[in-house]
């Protein structure tokens, strides 16, 4: 910093030789002692980082000064009375830097603090076993390498979100870095893919630094339990070549039971088992084939694996060769009369027996021999096979059957002579005959004329009735037999004679006629349904009235036959007014469309079209007359107007006018009623501005909180809130919220100064300037002129003055400024005190003390602050001159170098960039 310059120095010489005038005769002076300043004092940096470190003293002249440290430097800033140095890449946990000046042949010394943080940038989980028993301890470890300092360390180690255990480093040395965290904890089942982690949080808060965290990465653990029962195996103790059987192996107690590995083999062939799972238990299945090369003792083998530990079970399967028995015939097909030879062989330590004769050592074959009659045919011999295996006796058998060829044979039993049936019901005709080959029988007229289908489920009629000739043939000859068929029926309404759908035309004459078929023929009488007398005979006029069901009866000594016969009248279309409106209201949104139903048999079609104006060619969409999936798309809007509609069947078509007219709900949004509306306090008192669409128009309420809607002359702070408007007419209502709020000028409700009264030369007062407003007042002051070394805070609702002056006393003025207006109040501060002193040093050393006072401030202020040339941050430290620049400086600045615009009745606006400065002196 450069040194005060001749102008400076000449008033300083000044001033200290009219204090010596003022101030001669008086007994003693006190004197502040001289000191060495070092900032900042303590510091934490991060590892690595870099620091400005700013060494003053208040002493006026010093003979030389420095800053010691072990630190590497990167630059340095030299003034008369301070020392500003960077230190880089400070890496030591803990350095002393000492600040010193010689000063009147005294060293003045000031020791600082610098400690170096490390973020906790590694933090490491130890690897987890890969498998974990359960109720079984395992270590957790967690290294945080480097991290510091260790006394500002806090390590946790968490199951998933769960904090297991927690440890602070707290009284541990300033220079200890890292941190090592371990713990025992107990395997449960349900940690079973529990991720576990390490948290590591540095917290330099009370340093005024912040909270540093980090995480180590989640490693997963994996538990199991294993039960120390073996597996149980479930297996056939026989196992026979060629042949499959189920294998089972179960085993309880296990988790997680799908990790689980299952080896399931018969010998050395692998089974690949398919495993189930129910719970912790486990259930592999597989099938086990024998092969001819696996023939004798073998062991099938189940293990189950889980985790690093294993059980296994084993059991003996014997394989084995037995195949059945072979029997045979010397002809499986003979003619009646002829030898046959049966014959039963085995293996070689098999037993056999044919037809219960057992053979006369194992080994050996057994036979039989016979003369083949018509009772043979079809007959099965038997023979068994016996073969001991592991001590226990197996049996095998196999069957043969013989077939005797033999002629046909009709007998009475099988092939009746005489059959009487009725008609009607199904029956089955059979005429069997006896042979082999099975004999084919053909019955049928002797003239060429009906076949009667044998052994077939069909219905009798009479065209069935006659005499046949029945044959059986087959290869080894044939029989002719003569059958009768009679065949009774009862009478038949028939489709065609008596049809059931009948339809008559209104107006047309028409007559029911119904013919049945039967022997001897039947009689026919036919009446309505319901009404036994109303016998239908001759011609009809026909009317609607004729449309219905009704019974027609043919009878005869047989039996009787009966069927319904509807009977449809049809007729033209016709309107009926209160199924098809003449005058219709369409309400949008009702879902509503036109209701016209027609009177016309068939269902006549309806279509209704506008006619002139805005509905010319439109369709009018019609409600259906059953509801449907399919019914018609409901319009959202739809032209009123005149519409014609015509209904058109078969028999002919008819019209008729309509005239539509369409209505709407009521309906409000955005536009119509906004949801937050403003008022100005003191305006005149308007309704809401809140509308409604809708036809017919209408009608808007708005309430607040139930209460109808004030009648008063302006609006007032009271009148915000939210306020329900609702909208009615004849087909509904529509509600909205709105929102009200009251914006008001401002009022500056509060200016008090603490402490009240006056305050001393060179104590301190605060200014407090509370506004009420909406939107809420920019708050500016106006301070007498000269004010100097003033400060406001963040909204300039406070300012405060530091060892006041005399030029701090007079009045000050708070204005509080939004859209709406300005509202200003004034406060007087008077600084005031003993200043007895002044009196005994006279009236020339008061003169001129004041003089060189007046100089003095008038130079520093325009010539020090206007240049900039203090430096802010070693003047903070230093008590030296300080320049400020702020927006309530620069009002009082202003204030006081101009003085006219506050005499005509109002604070002085200040520029909005203008300059505030503010000069502290510290008595030497």
């Amino acid at each position: 910093m450069p040194g005060p310059s001749p102008g400076l120095r000449r008033a300083l010489l000044g001033l200290w030789a009219a204090l010596g005038l003022g101030l001669f005769g008086l007994s003693a002076v006190s004197q502040e002692p001289f000191w060495a300043d070092l900032q900042p004092r303590v510091a934490f940096v991060e590892r690595g980082g870099s620091l400005w470190l700013n060494c003053s003293t208040n002493c006026p002249r010093p003979e030389r000064g420095g800053l010691e440290t072990s630190l590497r430097r990167n630059g340095t800033q030299r003034g008369l009375r301070w020392l500003a140095r960077q230190l880089v890449d400070i890496r030591e946990p803990e350095t002393q830097p000492v600040c010193f000046f010689r000063c009147a042949r005294r060293t003045l010394q000031a020791r600082g603090l610098i400690r170096t943080f490390q973020r906790p940038d590694r933090v490491e989980l130890m690897p987890l076993p890969p498998w974990q028993p359960v109720g079984e301890n395992f270590t957790l470890s967690c290294r945080v390498p480097g991290a510091g300092p260790r006394a500002s360390l806090t390590l946790t180690l968490l199951r998933g979100a769960q904090e297991l255990i927690r440890r602070s480093f707290a009284g541990e040395p300033p220079r200890a870095r890292g941190a090592v965290l371990t713990a025992t904890v107990l395997a449960r089942r349900e940690d079973h893919g529990a991720n576990f982690s390490c948290r590591a949080e540095l917290d330099l808060r009370p340093h005024g630094l912040g909270l540093f965290e980090n995480s180590s990465a989640p490693r997963e653990l994996r538990t199991f339990s294993l039960s120390p029962d073996p597996p149980r195996l479930t297996a056939p103790r026989l196992l026979e070549v060629g042949s499959e059987r189920p294998v089972s192996c179960v085993l309880d107690g296990l988790f997680p039971a799908s990790e689980a590995r299952v080896y399931l083999a018969l010998g050395d062939q692998n089974l690949s088992p398919d495993v189930t799972l129910d719970g912790d238990a486990l259930v592999a299945t597989a099938t086990a084939t024998a092969s001819a090369e696996q023939e004798g003792a073998r062991q099938l083998v189940c293990n189950v694996t889980l985790g690093a530990e294993d059980r296994e079970t084993r059991e003996n399967v014997t394989i084995y060769s037995f195949p059945a028995p072979l029997l045979t015939l010397s002809e499986p097909s003979v003619s009646e009369g002829q030898m046959v030879t049966v014959t039963c062989t085995a293996v070689a330590q098999a037993l056999v027996t044919l037809e219960g004769v057992p053979a006369a050592v194992p080994g050996q074959p057994a036979q039989l021999q016979l003369n083949a009659t018509e009772n043979d045919d079809r007959r099965n011999f038997f023979c068994d096979a016996t073969l001991d295996v592991d001590g226990e006796t197996l049996i095998k058998n196999r069957s043969a059957e013989l077939r005797v060829l033999y002629a046909p044979r009709l007998d009475d039993s099988d092939c009746p002579r005489s059959w009487t049936w009725p008609e009607g019901p199904e029956q089955t005709l059979r005429c069997e005959a006896r042979g082999n080959p099975e004999p084919s029988v053909h019955c049928a007229r002797s003239d060429g004329g009906a076949v009667l289908a044998l052994g077939l489920l069909g219905p009798i009629t009479r065209a069935l009735s006659g005499t046949y000739r029945c044959k059986a043939a087959n290869d080894q000859g044939e029989a002719v037999k003569d059958v009768t068929l009679t065949v009774e029926y009862a009478p038949a309404l028939d489709s065609v004679g008596c049809p059931e759908r009948i339809t008559w035309l209104e107006g047309t004459e028409a007559s029911l006629s119904c013919v049945a078929h039967g022997v001897p023929p039947p009689d026919v009488i036919c009446m309505r349904s319901g009404e036994l007398a109303a016998v239908i005979e001759g011609l009809l006029h026909v009317t609607r009235e004729h449309a219905g069901t009704y019974r027609c009866e043919a009878t005869n000594p047989r039996g009787s036959a009966a069927k319904n016969v509807a009977i449809t009248v049809e007729y033209g279309p016709r309107f009926e007014e209160p199924s098809c409106p003449s005058n219709w209201t369409w309400v949008e949104g009702s879902g509503h469309l036109f209701p016209c139903e027609v009177d016309g048999k068939p269902q006549p079609s309806v279509k209704c079209v506008g006619s002139g104006g805005a509905t010319e060619g439109v369709l009018l969409p019609l409600a259906p007359p059953d509801p449907s999936p399919r019914a018609p798309r409901i319009p959202r809007v739809l032209a009123p107007g005149i519409y014609i509609c015509n209904a058109t069947n078969r028999h002919g078509s008819v019209a008729k006018t309509v005239v539509v007219s369409a209505e709407s709900p009521p309906e409000m949004d955005e536009s119509t009623c906004p949801s937050h509306q403003t008022w100005l306090e003191g305006a005149e008192a308007s309704a809401l501005a809140c509308a409604a669409r809708g036809r017919p128009s209408p009608g808007v309420l708005c309430s607040r909180e139930g209460t109808p809607w004030p009648e008063q002359q302006r609006v007032s702070r009271e009148d915000a809130g939210i306020y329900h408007c609702v909208a009615t007419n004849a087909h509904g209502t529509d509600s909205r919220t709105v929102t009200v709020g009251v914006e008001y000028r401002p009022v500056v409700a509060e200016l008090a100064a603490s402490p009240p009264g006056g305050v001393r030369p060179g104590g301190n007062f605060t200014l407090t300037c509370r506004a009420e407003a909406w939107p809420p007042a920019q708050i500016s002051w106006r301070a007498p002129p000269g004010a100097l070394n003033i400060g406001l805070s963040s909204n300039n609702s406070t300012l405060s003055v530091a060892g006041a002056m005399g030029s701090h006393g007079g009045e000050y003025e708070c204005a509080a400024t939004n859209a709406h207006g300005r509202h200003a109040r004034r406060i007087t501060v008077r600084v005031a005190g003993p200043w007895l002193w002044v009196a005994v040093g006279g009236a020339a050393g008061g003169a001129a003390l004041l003089a060189a006072g007046a100089g003095l401030a008038f130079y520093v202020q325009s010539t020090a602050c206007k240049k900039g040339e203090y430096n802010v941050q070693e003047a903070e430290s230093s008590g030296e001159a300080v320049c400020l620049n702020g927006a309530g400086g620069g009002a009082g600045g202003a204030a006081g170098a101009e003085g006219g615009p506050e005499a005509a009745g109002g604070a002085a606006e200040s520029p909005a960039e203008g300059e505030v400065f503010a000069i502290q002196l510290t008595s030497a």
